[in-house]
C-alpha cells in the first residue's frame, strides 16, 4: 500500500498523503513546523550577516574618545 508520495520538480515540492493514514491535524502541525524552521533559518542568516565582526559601521567608532581629540 502506497500511503504517501513526494514529487520534486524545479519549482515545486508536492507531497501526497493518504487520508486513511495521516490525520489532518498532523499535516497542519508539519506545515507549521516547516514554516517555523524556515523563519528561524532565514533570521539566522540575517543575524550572521549583521554580526559585530562583519560590520563596518563608522558610528560604532564614534562612541570612543581618542587621545588626539583632547
Amino acid at each position: 500500500m502506497n500511503s504517501s508520495t513526494i514529487e520534486i520538480t524545479e519549482n515545486e515540492y508536492c507531497i501526497k498523503l493518504s487520508k486513511d493514514t495521516f490525520d489532518l491535524s498532523l499535516v497542519r502541525q508539519l506545515i507549521k513546523r516547516i514554516q517555523a524552521e524556515e523563519l528561524f533559518f532565514s533570521r539566522k542568516r540575517m543575524d550572521d550577516d549583521e554580526d559585530l565582526l562583519s560590520r563596518n559601521d563608522a558610528s560604532y567608532e564614534e562612541n570612543f574618545d581618542r587621545l588626539c581629540d583632547k
